[in-house]
């Protein structure tokens, strides 16, 4: 196999990638996400924690107080977050119904020191996104009120209760987890998956587009047209995770370790990009040989994800800085199996280079 070869190869499929729109558009997609990656954030994160709205939400918000007035009606009503009516319960409820009141809250006839519990009535929308904003800001006037009563109570307690201290919880742990935990993840592997169903697009057009026998009848082998091929899709993820670890960067996103995680990546790259390659020329046709892979890259997936040091968790904590040795056991798993698929490719494109010629 010569190098040169295989180099023209390369400059070929990188001149042919431009008129490969679903790669482009696939491309332009995590530019984007990139590129906005704070805005996202807000969007993305209310999709599987809503109330991380409530941080961002500045409307006043009308409710009603139903009831008798314990004290809770004061909190309401110094709170910068609603605007409180006092209603009955009956129309309370229906201007809620039409969607006029945010919350009603009914508060039962039953002084703080009374010996009974206070049970506080809260109706919202349900399945609303606003209802759990209101849910979420309700809840700290709640704590507040709850502490007060506790106070008034504190006569009953007949023995010391033991005291907890629990550790701050830092503010900003959805944006952390969001853009550590998902968003630097996607983009650095994304590439990944794209490049190899590019690589299978890119064989398998050979056969369709019979330009195989004219290509092998140059001096260029079955082989060195293969590795061309893979290592054209191979030098793009660099390229891609380079420009959206900057775009994060330029976002004002701190990032540990970028030559680490760009070593990891590579490296891990390099597996979807080989396992799709041997079944484009196993296939020898684009539907059957990007189906099969798909299904075989959601179930690698899914069995990578379920190992505790798996590439995509070591990016995270690399880009935090708190990986430790692990990181070279998990790179030098990843580069044994590249050089045992790389040993299974080059002898399955020789066995086919050698079919083709004796066809």
């Amino acid at each position: 196999m010569k190098a040169k070869h295989v180099g023209i190869i390369v400059k070929k499929e990188f001149r042919g990638l431009l008129n490969e729109r679903t790669i482009l558009l696939a491309i332009l997609l995590q530019l984007f996400i990139a590129l906005f990656s704070s805005f996202l954030m807000v969007g993305l994160t209310s999709m599987y924690d809503p109330s991380s709205l409530s941080t961002y939400s500045r409307f006043r918000y009308n409710i009603a107080y139903t009831g008798n007035d314990s004290g809770l009606n004061d909190y309401l009503i110094r709170s910068r977050d609603f605007r409180v009516y006092s209603m009955n319960l009956s129309p309370a409820v229906a201007a809620l119904q039409e969607r006029k009141l945010a919350a009603v809250i009914y508060v039962p006839d039953i002084t703080p020191d009374a010996k009974d519990p206070v049970k506080i009535t809260l109706y919202t929308l349900q399945n609303d996104l606003q209802g759990t904003i209101v849910n979420v800001k309700l809840k700290d006037i709640f704590l507040k009120y709850e502490k007060d009563l506790r106070y008034v109570r504190k006569a009953r307690i007949t023995e010391e209760p033991i005291p907890l201290t629990l550790p701050a919880s830092g503010s900003g742990g959805d944006f952390y987890e969001f853009v550590y935990g998902l968003l630097i993840p996607l983009l650095v592997f994304m590439p990944a998956i794209i490049a190899s169903a590019l690589v299978i697009d890119l064989i398998t057009e050979e056969y369709q587009h019979e330009t195989l026998e004219t290509l092998i009848s140059t001096p260029v082998t079955f082989s060195e047209m293969v590795w061309g091929k893979v290592l054209a899709c191979e030098l793009l993820i660099p390229v891609q995770a380079g420009a959206w670890l900057l775009l994060l960067i330029l976002n004002g996103i701190s990032i540990a370790n970028v030559p680490l995680i760009f070593l990891q990546v590579i490296a891990a790259s390099f597996l979807p990009i080989a396992i799709g390659a041997i079944f484009a020329l196993h296939y020898r046709e684009r539907t059957a040989a990007q189906f099969i892979f798909s299904t075989t890259l959601v179930v690698a997936i899914m069995f990578v994800l379920a190992l505790p040091a798996n590439p995509l968790n070591l990016v995270t904590r690399l880009a935090v800085g708190t990986a430790g040795a692990e990181q070279w056991l998990v790179l030098a798993g990843v580069i044994a199996i590249g050089l045992l698929l790389s040993v299974i490719l080059n002898r399955y494109a020789e066995r086919t280079g050698r079919e083709h010629h004796t066809g």
